[in-house]
């Protein structure tokens, strides 16, 4: 059995707060999480235990996640030299937009495919790291994961998911994942 870990983090700091977008690496990582095919678990790293979770994703046969690629991975390069973009990932995102040739949202896709809106955002996550509530940082990262999960997971089994597109018109795009 393959072990794909669904993975996804929060921030500490804002793209604004550590002098623009290609400074990720000093945002910081406040709270990541995982879930493991390989055991059925979700897993919640706090900041002292980041190394865990790279050893997590560096022996997953398949990371997926939502623009970890750009983002995720280069916030977690802050913390090791070894680089993450080597093990195998898919982000759906970057997937799509090559597809589409425009980014998505996860809200869109989960609204569409799911029916089931995100529960927060990033910058509310900053907020909550301000305000010292790691517990609200951790589950709206564990939703999230579970979203891409059941993203992942439905289209793998129906070679499709669906958007809503600016107009706010459902739309579907073709996947093989």
């Amino acid at each position: 059995m393959k072990n794909i870990v669904y993975f996804d983090l929060e921030t500490q700091k804002s793209a604004a707060e550590v002098g623009g977008w290609n400074r990720k690496r000093d945002m910081k990582m406040s709270v990541g999480v995982t879930y493991s095919t390989a055991d059925g678990q979700y897993h919640i790293y706090s900041e002292d235990k980041v190394h865990d979770l790279i050893k997590q994703l560096l022996r997953a046969d398949l990371v997926v996640g939502f623009n970890i690629i750009n983002f995720d991975y280069e916030v977690l390069h802050g913390y090791s030299l070894l680089d993450l973009t080597a093990a195998p990932t898919l982000d759906l995102m970057v997937d799509l937009e090559q597809k589409l040739g425009h980014r998505l949202s996860l809200d869109a896709l989960a609204k569409a495919t799911l029916s089931a809106p995100k529960i927060a955002d990033g910058m509310q996550a900053l907020r909550w790291w301000k305000e010292g509530k790691l517990l609200e940082i951790a589950e709206y990262c564990c939703f999230d994961v579970k979203i891409t999960k059941d993203l992942h997971e439905y289209g793998r089994a129906h070679g499709e998911i669906a958007y809503f597109d600016k107009l706010g018109q459902r739309r579907n795009v073709k996947v093989q994942w």
